[in-house]
């Protein structure tokens, strides 16, 4: 069988991209986990680790520095769609973002462009809804201490960083 092939999709700004250096550790129907580096180098962060949460809307990653420390998780609020005759998944980013930094401080990012992309008709007015309603679920999990039952998944991987 062909390997899954992943593309990340943006809206603002709108480009479709093949993450063809990303290594797949484990995909099953419930989650793809994989590990990564950054596309362009940079800085702030080198490499991570994230997991796509297939039936709830989230990517969750774990940014490192070059150095292996934690910089911190980074969870994407985005839309999967899978072509079973292609085996590719698209992941489209809903724009809305979530940052979790080590010492437990949470940011929530990018909502504005959701609004924009909005204005622009560069999305629907279900697929806003759809961003704001797992956007809220998420930060419920956080602010209910379980971001942890998310976390275990890439961290079962990640242990070596």
């Amino acid at each position: 069988m062909e390997t899954l092939r992943l593309y990340r999709k943006r809206i603002i700004p709108d480009e479709c991209i093949l993450l063809k250096d990303d290594i797949i550790l484990e995909a099953n129907e419930e989650r793809i986990i994989t590990k990564w580096k950054t596309l362009k180098p940079r800085r702030d962060f080198h490499h991570g680790y994230s997991c796509y949460f297939l039936n709830s809307g989230y990517k969750v990653s774990k940014f490192f520095r070059e150095d292996g420390s934690l910089l911190y998780w980074y969870c994407d609020i985005v839309e999967y769609d899978y072509d079973e005759t292609q085996n590719t998944l698209i992941v489209t980013d809903l724009l809305a973002d979530v940052v979790i930094y080590p010492d437990g401080y949470v940011k929530v990012l990018d909502i504005e462009e959701l609004s924009v992309a909005l204005k622009k008709e560069l999305c629907n007015p279900e697929t806003v809804i759809q961003a704001l309603s797992r956007l809220g679920k998420l930060l419920d999990l956080i602010y209910e201490d379980k971001f942890d039952i998310l976390a275990a998944h890439v961290n079962k991987w990640a242990q070596s960083d």
